[in-house]
């Protein structure tokens, strides 16, 4: 049973840290990649365009990839360079927990590393990937318990 539960938190987890993400993928959506890459050299983010179809991308498509867990350790990374990238251009002079401050930014990058590289059972990761490991992994022990 706690394994159970265990997934079903993991799912709930990955589906609230990718809400936030994807809300503010929306956001960039809505103002455009133009937008958002003016808004992102007016922070003295490098490379704009390129920072602002990364994010765009990273938040949306990464978003729901996260939520069905796909290749969530990838998503995952995603997350931290975006939020890093938050935090150095927009959120670091407000402090930690200023108004402004990077507080939910580091939250949501670790939150998402984190879950990125424990889906849990109820992901297409552990479909596709993790059940064959599993299963290879059984057999040689079952193998060797037998020799």
């Amino acid at each position: 049973m706690f394994a159970r539960v265990k997934d079903v938190t993991l799912l709930l987890g990955r589906i609230g840290v990718a809400v936030v993400f994807l809300a503010h993928g929306l956001q960039k959506w809505d103002n455009g990649i133009t937008g958002t890459a003016g808004f992102m050299e007016k922070v003295g983010m490098p490379l704009p365009t390129v920072a602002a179809v990364f994010a765009i991308t990273v938040e949306i498509l990464g978003s729901i990839a996260f939520i069905v867990g796909f290749l969530t350790p990838l998503v995952g990374l995603g997350y931290v360079v975006v939020s890093i990238g938050a935090l150095l251009s927009v959120h670091i002079d407000n402090g930690l927990t200023g108004q402004g401050g990077y507080e939910l930014v580091l939250v949501l990058a670790v939150a998402g590393l984190a879950l990125g590289f424990n889906p849990g059972r109820i992901s297409l990761d552990h479909a596709l990937f993790w059940r064959k490991r599993e299963q290879r992994q059984s057999s040689s022990n079952d193998a060797l318990l037998t020799a």
